[in-house]
């Protein structure tokens, strides 16, 4: 596995990094707890060392996960978690359709870190993001409670989620933004016009979620998919059948990529982001050793520019159909 650099941060990580929510959260059922464990450890083994969790996935029960699988690889991983979310048992546990309020009083951010530090059984957490912009709270009050974890050593590294450029340099003057988490794939482009640009000047990584559009770019799903109630996808805008259809060109496109290069749809829809920039360290997650695998070997997939500007040409030509979250949910992002 080769390593990257989450801009001008000494932060180096696996070149993919393992998205961890869908094994206790939103995809579904909660899977089983060894079964998840041993791909997480599999992971380690496959030379993955940059794990993404959430206090709020489960809530609390992929944190606890992590902190228990991840335990005999101590100084060997980094992990990155996330506060933001006042959360109670009640809820939904397809994901954030139950939107539990925004929480990001530093009061509450010190709480959250001191629950995350228990239940991943570790002393300094290496990436802490907020998870999404709080409108109530000025990000400069958010930034300056971080700066004061990172004093304290309880916290190495700062990032956001989902936040817009403003919001960005605002942060990034208080407290140096290590990286920034959002989605980003050739089915959701939305950071390329004003926030790739940002980071880029600001030295700041991206670390791309859903970087295969929610399992949709594997080229595993078609009009006729269905997706359990207790699914995030069920509902989301862009999983309806009609959108399935519709955007079904873009997984064709991949596939089209794929035969030249003998890869998969998911190895060139991540080869593609890994080629946009030395500085985006995509997440994809997995519940499965066989498609862990399949991610990893993206890393060996070296698109030519005659293939990226095959991609750009036929993508320009392809709309994407449906919104990326309901309205409520959409609007926590870009903010």
């Amino acid at each position: 596995m080769q390593k990257r650099k989450l801009g001008k941060s000494n932060l180096e990580v696996s070149t993919l990094g393992l998205g961890c929510m869908g094994m206790s959260f939103s995809y579904g059922p909660p899977k089983d707890r060894q079964e998840m464990t041993a791909l997480l450890r599999a992971a380690v083994e496959h030379g993955v060392t940059f794990f993404d969790t959430a206090e709020v996935y489960g809530p609390f029960t992929n944190e606890a996960l992590l902190g228990e699988a991840l335990a005999p690889f101590r100084g060997q991983v980094v992990i990155a978690t996330k506060f933001g979310f006042d959360l109670n048992p009640n809820l939904d546990p397809r994901g954030m359709t139950g939107a539990p309020g925004l929480n990001s009083r530093p009061t509450h951010i010190k709480q959250a870190v001191d629950g995350s530090l228990k239940r991943l059984k570790i002393e300094t957490i290496d990436l802490l993001y907020q998870h999404r912009v709080d409108p109530n709270v000025p990000i400069e009050d958010v930034a300056g409670a971080v700066k004061e974890l990172i004093e304290q050593g309880k916290v190495k590294r700062f990032g956001l989620s989902e936040a817009g450029v403003k919001t960005i340099r605002r942060a990034h003057a208080v407290q140096p933004l290590t990286a920034l988490q959002s989605e980003y794939s050739l089915w959701t482009r939305t950071p390329e016009k004003e926030v790739l640009p940002a980071l880029e000047e600001l030295g700041i990584g991206l670390v791309p979620y859903s970087p295969l559009g929610k399992g949709f770019l594997t080229g595993k799903m078609d009009a006729n998919t269905k997706f359990d109630s207790t699914d995030f996808r069920s509902t989301l805008p862009r999983f309806t059948p009609e959108a399935l259809k519709d955007n079904q060109a873009l997984v064709d496109l991949l596939g089209q990529i794929g035969k030249r290069r003998h890869a998969t749809p998911a190895q060139i829809a991540l080869a593609w982001l890994l080629a946009q920039k030395p500085w985006i360290v995509p997440i994809p997650g997995t519940t499965k050793l066989n498609r862990l695998e399949e991610n990893i070997g993206s890393v060996a997939v070296e698109l030519t520019p005659d293939d990226l500007l095959d991609i750009e040409r036929a993508a320009s030509k392809i709309t994407v159909h449906g919104a990326r979250y309901p309205e409520k949910l959409e609007q926590m992002t870009g903010r």
